[in-house]
């Protein structure tokens, strides 16, 4: 392979797809995608995996797909994670320092946000993401990078991110079962705001919005600082069951109309446009009324975005958001939906496509659905950048890079500290299920 640079592989198991995407960097700084590989998600409701043998199938099937198309075998994967039992909190840590002479480098703000990961949590809770938003150096406020400063005193703002420990764990028996090994565990939201926001809309104050399958995740930016992150559990497939109910079809057939026919405002369809639906075995065809059709999608999508802004409320940032909100997932691409947007929360709205990082390709990943697996694939090599630079920091000599990288959290992470106990149990149950 000519390019020696590192291959990273993103996977977003969604509660509708799950979509698998290799990339790897170019000379300009963007992400070149070799492969992608996408399959229905069976076994999986609002972002949680109900069912493993399932999930396991369905990764398998999108991971053989994108390994095929880029020439990569496909080991190490990044991983997303969603659902209702995400939450977030704030909280300051303080390191004090011996040496005053030393500048603040690299390790000590990583020893600082390690010790958040050791922060007591409810039962069956554990630490997911920690975010520093600001930092103070001997009660400088404001500080963005303390890298190079002097100080004795570091402290810092962070906004961290939990989720049940079964919840996790289950995803990484699913990946540990499709005999893959897991680099990094994201908050989905995180992913795809980093593949579809501009460095100015998170400076001006901005609301991502990602419309997902099974949930609606949320996660709100302030002068590039994380300021708030929720999980709504709604998403596109309860918009399709209000179809099946309300025109009384068949589930597939609802998901047909809503991409093809539906609109987030009735008033934008014909009165008299009318779609015939074929009637199941010999019974007479349905007829069904788009403008109806729009009526059921607008009265759930309100609902959700009614949730999305008490959020938005809820967070303290209401009158600070200049850039408004983007949308972006699956859901996004339903017509009309800016307008609803704008209409229930009074704010700016766009469509975001994560297409703005990407190299051009002979892969289109333009469209919003790719959004968190894109995202992934940046988070990826964000980590390794960041460990170059701490071990450059160290002078510690790198060994050459394997095809494809893998990037473990420090010890003592949220990973580690979970699975560090389970790891032979999974490898147990995994071999036992091989013979």
């Amino acid at each position: 392979m000519e390019n020696k640079s590192d291959i990273i592989v993103g996977l977003d198991i969604g509660t509708t797809k799950i979509v698998c995407i290799v990339g790897r960097k170019n000379e300009h700084n963007k992400i070149d995608i070799m492969g992608v590989g996408k399959a229905d998600s069976v076994g999986i409701a609002r972002g949680v995996v109900l069912n493993i043998d399932q999930t396991v199938a369905s990764i398998m099937k999108a991971v053989k797909e994108a390994s095929e198309k880029s020439g990569v075998e496909i080991k190490y994967v990044n991983v997303g994670i969603a659902g209702q039992h995400i939450k977030s909190l704030q909280h300051r840590g303080i390191k004090t320092r011996a040496n005053l002479e030393k500048e603040i480098n690299q390790t000590d703000v990583d020893s600082l946000i390690e010790d958040m990961y050791r922060l007591v949590m409810p039962p069956g809770e554990e630490i997911i993401e920690v975010l520093p938003q600001e930092y103070i150096v001997d009660n400088e406020q404001g500080i963005k990078n303390p890298i190079g400063m002097a100080g004795v005193r570091l402290e810092a703002n962070f906004h961290i991110i939990t989720g049940q420990i079964a919840a996790a764990m289950n995803i990484r028996k699913c990946i540990k079962k499709a005999g893959l090994e897991m680099s990094n565990l994201t908050l989905e939201a995180l992913a795809s705001s980093d593949s579809v926001l501009t460095a100015e809309e998170r400076e001006a104050g901005v609301v991502l919005v990602d419309i997902g399958g099974g949930t609606t995740d949320v996660a709100i930016f302030q002068d590039d600082i994380i300021r708030h992150t929720a999980v709504i559990p709604f998403g596109g497939n309860v918009i399709t069951d209000d179809i099946k109910e309300g025109c009384q079809i068949i589930r597939t057939q609802g998901e047909q109309l809503k991409v093809k026919f539906g609109s987030a405002i009735p008033t934008e369809s014909q009165e008299n446009e009318i779609v015939v639906i074929p009637g199941l075995k010999g019974r007479q065809n349905k007829e069904i009324s788009v403008r109806n059709l729009s009526c059921i999608i607008n009265a759930r999508m309100a609902e959700i975005l009614e949730h999305v802004y008490y959020e938005i409320k809820n967070s303290g940032f209401e009158k600070k958001l200049i850039a408004g909100i983007v949308v972006t997932g699956g859901g996004a691409n339903l017509k009309h939906l800016p307008q609803l947007v704008e209409y229930v929360t009074g704010m700016d709205t766009r469509i975001g496509h994560p297409n703005e990082h990407l190299a051009p390709g002979i892969f289109d990943l333009s469209h919003p659905l790719y959004a968190t697996s894109v995202g992934l694939v940046m988070k990826g090599f964000e980590e390794i950048e960041k460990e170059t630079y701490t071990e450059s920091e160290q002078n510690v000599i790198k060994q050459p890079e394997v095809v494809q990288h893998s990037k473990q959290k420090k010890k003592g992470g949220f990973m580690d500290r979970i699975f560090s106990g389970a790891t032979k149990f999974f490898d147990e149950d995994v071999e036992g299920e091989k013979k």
